[in-house]
């Protein structure tokens, strides 16, 4: 079992065998909002937790790289001339210039800073430095760029900036079997990665995915789809929720298209073909498995009250293209993403106005912790792992100012 750092002096964890008193309670309102909080969560949470940047296939050929801003760490993930992919800080050795901008590009065969033109080959060794001889005593394989630990799990590359603990084929273990269907290391890319900002704490965002009840609630359109059969269940470090489309026609236009013309998947076993799963990783990275396209979708931490939603979608090649990988472009296969696409962007907008409206919330005096219902076994879960890896978040309101200064972190 994985120990992550906690506040061990601030509130006391129950003993073995001892019921939790918490067990019914979601977590805290101030945790959502309180800035001295959410800088001792990044450091001991989220920190050590495994971050996804992108996919192999987004950076095909030697020199082509993908960036990810992680509370104030800029990394790089780049294909090297030996078509090994690694992950280091996007940080020069002099004076710390960024030496790559943008999410993603392709830097050559060198790696050069603007600032004053050291260079790094694509494993990140430094191969050059103008004026090297009047740098007294200088040792220039002292000064590559820092790694990053890595891990590409099924093609997609994940990061993690600090800490120890299980691998994500570790964690995802529970559901390889039914992942390897999916072959994710044959996708390819749909478009870009878009950053949607939103002003709620992540948990606010990471709650809502997980959260089955406002499903029949608030989104009327996957009501449509699914009617009542929305299913749920919790792993240790894994979220499952699925539904299977209806046979019904929905009276919704463009739900009613997409359950029409969806075609059928060559690699998918039958009960796969019309089934919508979506699997979130802890603490805040997210998959959205449909039969005509696969998304990444990340809730990045910037502040206590602000997060941004980092995502991208993919898909399957064309494997007979003549010219190359395309997007299985049949024309049902087309109709089918925009489709998928217009649904999602209305169940987006209502989930960005519940997260709103439950940030407020927070924000009140009269709110402490809510209670959860027998059902809803994901939050639970979320909730009891929270509070394993920092006590502090047993608080019902905020600690005085300064807490975090004076709690006793093991080493």
């Amino acid at each position: 079992m994985v120990v992550y750092p906690g506040v061990m002096n601030q509130a006391s964890s129950p003993r073995a065998n001892e019921v939790d008193p918490d067990e019914r309670m979601s977590l805290p309102g101030w945790l959502y909002r309180d800035e001295e909080f959410f800088a001792y969560e990044a450091k001991h949470l989220l920190r050590p937790s495994w971050q996804i940047v992108c996919h192999v296939n987004d950076i095909p050929k030697a020199g082509d790289y993908f960036t990810f801003e992680f509370l104030g760490e800029s990394i790089i993930v780049l294909r090297g001339d030996d078509r090994a992919i690694r992950a280091l800080h996007n940080v020069c050795r002099h004076r710390a210039a960024r030496l790559v901008d943008g999410s993603s590009g392709h830097c050559g065969r060198r790696l050069t800073c603007r600032y004053h033109s050291w260079s790094y080959d694509l494993a990140g060794h430094l191969v050059g430095v103008p004026l090297r001889a009047t740098y007294v005593g200088f040792d220039i394989t002292a000064h590559d760029l820092k790694a990053v630990e890595h891990e590409i799990y099924h093609g997609f590359i994940f990061v993690r900036i600090a800490g120890s603990g299980p691998s994500v084929a570790d964690m995802m273990a529970p559901y390889e079997s039914e992942i390897a269907t999916y072959r994710l290391k044959d996708l390819i890319p749909l478009g870009r990665v878009t950053l949607r900002p939103r002003t709620v704490n992540w948990k606010n965002i990471s709650d809502n995915y997980s959260d089955a009840l406002h499903i029949n609630v608030a989104h009327p359109g996957l009501t449509r789809l699914f009617g009542r059969n929305y299913s749920i269940e919790a792993q240790e470090w894994v979220h499952k929720m699925w539904g299977r489309l209806r046979d019904e026609p929905s009276s919704n236009r463009s739900e009613r298209m997409y359950q029409k013309y969806l075609p059928p998947v060559a690699h998918l076993a039958e009960d796969r073909q019309r089934l919508w799963v979506y699997f979130k990783l802890w603490p805040n990275v997210a998959f959205d498995i449909y039969p005509d396209q696969i998304d990444f979708m990340q809730f990045v931490p910037v502040s206590a009250t602000s997060t941004i939603i980092r995502e991208i979608a993919y898909a399957h090649p064309d494997i007979v293209h003549p010219d190359g990988l395309h997007p299985d472009q049949r024309r049902e296969m087309s109709a089918a993403r925009y489709l998928n696409w217009r649904i999602n962007r209305q169940v987006n907008k209502e989930d960005t106005d519940l997260i709103n409206r439950v940030q407020a919330g927070m924000a009140s005096s009269s709110y402490e912790a809510g209670p959860f219902g027998a059902t809803e076994v994901c939050l639970k879960q979320f909730a009891r792992k929270y509070r394993a890896l920092l006590p502090a978040a047993r608080h019902r309101r905020s600690p005085p100012s300064g807490w975090s200064r004076d709690s006793v972190v093991p080493a």
